[in-house]
This record gives structure tokens, C-alpha cells and sequence, in this order.
């Protein structure tokens, strides 16, 4: 029986996938309303470089930085943007170079850094490599930026980082792609709801069309 449950719950999800990823060029088109928050992870990096000490936010050297291959994901989700004419407002970002850097090139606009989106793992490697989510300080606070409502006709970007993203929405967001964003509606009152996922493939095929 518990086999035959396993199977059942494998079945669902993957139906529900299918369904998530259906519904994705729809999503992004509701985001020309305004409205929305989209919580992405920072796209990749070098990872020649080390985080030697991350929190000296003004020395860039002692801190790991987007590769190439990342700062040409996030012109890439900024083009996007830029071309299905999605309005962006406030812009939220890690105190980390390559979160910050990442949130520029998505906006096109200057960006906020914040204590709320800066890396929970403190650089930890192996924080990084198993999230939890039992980090509820921090989780709380990502929460409180992503129900804060939009100024009006606008979007807000917030840029972090996986173990943020895992804090806030438990250990299954924890699958959270580099450039990936979690999408929330903005609620009249209450906390905003979940609308679906976008990934950098998501963004090149429907600006595409």
C-alpha cells in the first residue's frame, strides 16, 4: 500500500508540474498589470572565486562574483523585461556584489540593497548545499518583503540567494535554479500568494514570440 501511495503522489506531482510550466507564459503576461513581487535567486557564478570574507560588502576581491555565463543569464531576463514591457518599481537585493550586480542588469535601475536578502548561510558552503529552512529569523524577514504590496502598476524585484529562498518557503524551494524567480501576487489584505515560477527559459521563449 505505501508503495502504491508513493506512486500515486508521483503521479500528482508531475501533473502538477506540468501544469505549473503550462500556466508560465500566462504568468508572465499578468506581470504588465503590476501587482506582482518576483523573488529571484542571483544567476551564476565564478566558482574559481571564494567567498573570503563575503561581509566586507566594499571589497569585491574577498567576495565570489558572477561569471560571465551569469551576467549574460541576467541581460538576458532584463531584455525580456525590458521588451514585454513589464513595469518594475522598488528593486531589493542582497548586500552581496553578485545578488546586487544580478538585480541591476534584470531592472535596468539602481537597487537596494538589504540586510533581509543577504546570504543566511553566511557563505557557508555547506549551508548553501543543504537547506532547511529552519532558519526562521531570516525567513521572516525575506516574507515580510514579499508581502509588502507594489507601488501601484508596478512590479517588485527582490534579488537573494538559495538558502533565503528555502528559509522563506521551506526546504522545497531549496530546488530554486540560479536566475529562477518565485512569483507572488500581492494581496488586498493579508499575505501575498504564490503564482508559479519563472526561469530564464521561460523569459527568452515568451519574449521570443
Amino acid at each position: 500500500m505505501n508503495v502504491l501511495c508513493r506512486l500515486a503522489l508521483i503521479v500528482l506531482l508531475a501533473g502538477i508540474s506540468r501544469h505549473a510550466a503550462a500556466d508560465t507564459p500566462d504568468l508572465i503576461s499578468s506581470l504588465k498589470q503590476g501587482g506582482y513581487v518576483l523573488i529571484f535567486r542571483h544567476t551564476a557564478t565564478d566558482d574559481s572565486q571564494k567567498d573570503v570574507y563575503p561581509f566586507k560588502f566594499d571589497d569585491m576581491s574577498a567576495q565570489r562574483q558572477l561569471s560571465e555565463k551569469g551576467r549574460e543569464a541576467a541581460r538576458q531576463i532584463g531584455t525580456a523585461i525590458k521588451d514585454l514591457a513589464i513595469p518594475i518599481g522598488d528593486v531589493y537585493t542582497s548586500r552581496l556584489n553578485r545578488a546586487a550586480e544580478a538585480g541591476k542588469l534584470i531592472s535596468g535601475r539602481e537597487v537596494k540593497p538589504v540586510d533581509a536578502l543577504t546570504d543566511s548561510s553566511n557563505a557557508s558552503a555547506s549551508g548553501m548545499a543543504n537547506p532547511t529552512g529552519a532558519n526562521a529569523k531570516a525567513g521572516q524577514a525575506v516574507r515580510q518583503l514579499v508581502d509588502a504590496p507594489p507601488q501601484a502598476g508596478t512590479n517588485t524585484v527582490l534579488v537573494t540567494h538559495k538558502t533565503n529562498i528555502a528559509d522563506a518557503f521551506g526546504k522545497d524551494a531549496g530546488n530554486v535554479g540560479e536566475g529562477e524567480a518565485f512569483v507572488y501576487k500581492a494581496g488586498s489584505s493579508g499575505p501575498a500568494t504564490f503564482a508559479g515560477r519563472i526561469t530564464l527559459a521561460d523569459w527568452i521563449a515568451k519574449a521570443g514570440r
